[in-house]
């Protein structure tokens, strides 16, 4: 984002949502080869949704890495739309 007329360029940290436990939950134990991307796709159908699969397990998951070791159980959250609302009202959006 460009701010004023000097041509700076600023950066905004991006919040992150907790998301509450849902009965709509879905519970996977990671295999060899899987990663955020490619779960985020076969649950969301978006890959750049990986990041609520991150935020629902923040003892299971690093932000720095898309990678997963197997055998790790994690909660898929499935209410996308209020996971996705309260993202844009942490960050203006």
């Amino acid at each position: 984002m460009n701010v004023g007329n000097l041509g700076s360029t600023y950066y905004k940290t991006t919040l992150y949502p907790e998301i509450p436990l849902s009965e709509d939950d879905i519970y996977i134990i990671t295999d060899f080869g899987d990663r955020l991307d490619i779960l985020s796709l076969q649950f969301y159908k978006d890959i750049s949704l990986y990041w609520m699969i991150v935020a629902a397990n923040p003892n299971k998951i690093n932000f720095g890495s898309i990678f997963l070791s197997p055998g790790t159980q994690l909660r898929i959250p499935m209410d996308t739309n209020g996971i996705i609302i309260s993202y844009n009202n942490l960050n203006d959006i």
